[in-house]
């Protein structure tokens, strides 16, 4: 144990040798994919339609801790309102306001409109993450402020498709999921697609740009902004968009979405958080065709896995290299949602239905802007299960938007269909060459014996892991994990771990790129997990303790520049499926602890374990460093579709300066 720290501890005299650094600084400034409609000049006030904002404002912990729901009421009230725009307010779901106007014990509504801020009236304690709740607030509103032009606000934290928005911490941080928020709008509202109720649909939430929300509001409104990534704290800006409705109370919801996002985008800018933002505009009234076109491909994915299982895990490698959010990790938690446009895109020579998803995407999302590390967004998300956590997949297919994907699921998750499932696909196949009949249970890794497969080290010093053509087949993914050794002490540090893989998957032969260097930050060796794997960029979630709390680094690695950054902290995903909105911006003075994961040499009971802790400072920097002169040792890590994971054998390498030397086992 005192070898280890020591080697940690010693790193700082090392670093001179660092492959690559650069200072965590704000990202250069981007601009928007069109035209800034909030840049232009403020139109003159025009038409006298009237607006009413509905804002359903769960506090949570975003409130309680940070006070970002008090920030944006500050925001909003900086804006006159004129006698055509009103906003109604709920406020409740924290257990602490950071100001001296709202109240804990109780929910309270407000109106905020030409002639100032008033409290109009105070309810009994009730769970915001309940459709009742919502349900009796949309009723108010209606009987009290009706408006031409009607705008739903939810404000929180979001957890995509599953768990849905408006977590409340005073119940346990129970959520409205997508079935809920539908049931309090049809008890309040006559729904219909060809006339829904609402102009505008708003989620200042994480994670919300979901066909399943899409295809939950398609009666309920005319058009969604919503965001496929997690947010910032500060959410909207609501003073930089406000005004515009103001002056020109005339204009749809598609031009005030427009609006939202490029205030969003500068605001983002103006903070240095920008380079993973999202925020798209989805007409609504155009959602019949791209849900056409997504039912048509899931019921090709699930055609092709029944005919050939091996499918299964060939789409699953495709779904978990494309763009995710929120956290697709056992570091940042699983929301299992994935860009949609993405995985369609990188699938059309598979499948001929994806063509169809991309040209219907182009038409619905009607605006959208994205970071230059969320390039591949394409305005909406889907569901796709990282885990094989039932659970969560249970309670996806009482939301999902189409049929065809929860079945595509259970296949993959359970290797087998129930009998609905079957029945679908039977019709699917109907008046087909091979109509199908039943469903093979697909073969897995564990049929195979590859659990501690040999490696062998090849001329040049690689470790190389030979599994044959049946890989291309049976695995969804490969990865490799690095570990320090102890033997004196009898403890293995896990390093955590890369992609840096040369993957021949034709002949299912996989050789590491082990150079002898791995991320550090401020001096101390880190634990990194890879997140994301793009052509452009690797994404990795790092472990620390901020000034104490529990946080995930976002560090990315640019292939262009060549240069690594640090882009903010997040809290992982909680066990309620919340994603955190409230992304942290490291600041000078900040006291950072690494931490590592140690585990008695023989076996995987990996715990936490905290080694130097870093004063943050405009010099502290994140960097590829040459590892201490030590040995090593490196495990290729296998997944399947299942989310299932089994470990290849070892090999040692040891580091001597520059110079690595292969020990095989």
């Amino acid at each position: 144990m005192k070898r280890i720290l020591t080697i940690l501890l010693a790193l700082a005299l090392v670093f001179g040798l660092a492959a690559c650094t650069i200072s965590v600084q704000q990202p250069e400034q981007a601009q928007p994919s069109q035209p800034a409609q909030s840049g232009s000049k403020t139109p003159a006030p025009t038409g006298d339609d009237t607006w009413a904002i509905y804002w359903y404002l769960c506090g949570s912990d975003l409130e309680s801790k940070y006070g970002c729901g008090t920030d944006d009421l500050l925001e909003v009230t900086k804006v006159k309102l004129p006698a055509n725009v009103t906003m109604v307010i709920e406020t409740g779901g924290t257990k602490r306001w950071q100001n001296d106007t709202m109240q804990t014990r109780v929910l309270q509504r407000y109106v905020y409109s030409s002639a100032g801020f008033e409290l109009v009236e105070n309810l009994d304690m009730a769970n915001m993450g309940k459709p009742e709740t919502l349900a009796s607030f949309l009723k108010f509103c209606k009987d009290n402020y009706p408006a031409d032009h009607q705008m739903m606000l939810f404000w929180d934290h979001g957890g995509g498709s599953v768990t849905g928005v408006a977590f409340d911490e005073n119940y346990g941080y129970d959520s409205l999921t997508l079935d809920e928020i539908h049931k309090a709008f049809a008890n309040v509202y006559s729904l219909s697609e060809s006339n829904p109720p609402f102009e505008l649909v708003g989620c200042d939430t994480c994670l919300m740009a979901t066909i399943d929300l899409a295809n939950t509001l398609k009666d309920v409104s005319k058009y969604l902004v919503a965001s496929e990534e997690v947010e910032p704290g500060g959410g909207w800006y609501y003073d930089q968009w406000l005004p515009y409705l103001c002056q020109d109370p005339s204009m749809t919801g598609g031009q005030l979405g427009k609006i939202i996002c490029d205030a969003y985008y500068n605001g983002c800018t103006m903070e240095g958080i920008v380079d993973k933002a999202t925020l798209s505009v989805i007409d609504l009234t155009k959602i019949s065709t791209l849900l056409k076109a997504y039912e048509d491909f899931g019921d090709e994915v699930l055609m092709a896995a029944c005919v050939d299982p091996s499918f299964i895990n060939k789409f699953a490698r495709t779904a978990t290299s494309c763009e995710n959010y929120g956290g697709n990790t056992r570091e940042q938690g699983f929301t299992n949602m994935v860009d949609l446009g993405h995985v369609a895109r990188e699938t059309q020579t598979l499948l001929h239905s994806a063509k169809a998803v991309t040209s219907a995407l182009d038409q619905c999302v009607v605006y959208e802007i994205n970071g230059k590390y969320r390039s591949n967004a394409t305005g909406l998300s889907f569901f796709f299960p990282y885990t094989n956590d039932m659970k969560t997949y249970r309670n996806y297919t009482a939301i999902s938007a189409c049929q065809s994907f929860p079945y595509f699921y259970e296949y993959a998750l359970t290797g087998t269909l129930q009998e609905e499932g079957l029945a679908y696909v039977k019709g699917l196949s109907e008046g087909t060459e091979e109509p199908v009949e039943e469903v093979e249970t697909p073969k897995t890794m564990a049929d195979m014996g590859w659990e501690g497969k040999s490696l062998v080290v090849n001329d040049e010093g690689s470790a190389v892991l030979t599994l044959g053509p049946e890989a291309n087949d049976l695995l969804a993914g490969i990865s490799f994990s690095l570990y320090l050794s102890d033997e004196a002490s009898g403890v293995v540090l896990w390093m955590g771990t890369d992609n840096d893989i040369f993957a021949d998957w034709e002949n299912g032969v996989f050789t590491d790129n082990f150079r002898g260097s791995w991320g550090a930050f401020g001096g101390q060796l880190v634990f990194m997990e890879l997140s994301y794997e793009g052509e452009d960029y690797n994404l990795y979630a790092v472990p620390v303790l901020i000034n104490g709390e529990e946080y995930k680094l976002d560090v990315v690695y640019d292939f262009k520049t060549e240069t690594w950054s640090v882009l903010g902290a997040r809290k992982p995903v909680d066990a309620n499926g919340m994603a955190d909105k409230n992304q942290y911006t490291l600041k000078e003075g900040d006291k950072i602890d690494i931490i590592w994961y140690m585990a008695p040499a023989g076996t995987t009971d990996f715990k936490t374990y905290t080694v130097g802790t870093i004063t943050y400072g405009k010099n502290t920097v994140f960097e590829e460093a040459w590892l201490p002169d030590d040995t090593y040792t490196l495990v290729f890590q296998m997944r399947d579709a299942a989310g299932n994971y089994i470990n290849s054998n070892f090999v040692d390498f040891r580091v001597e300066g520059e110079n690595i030397y292969a020990e095989p086992r």
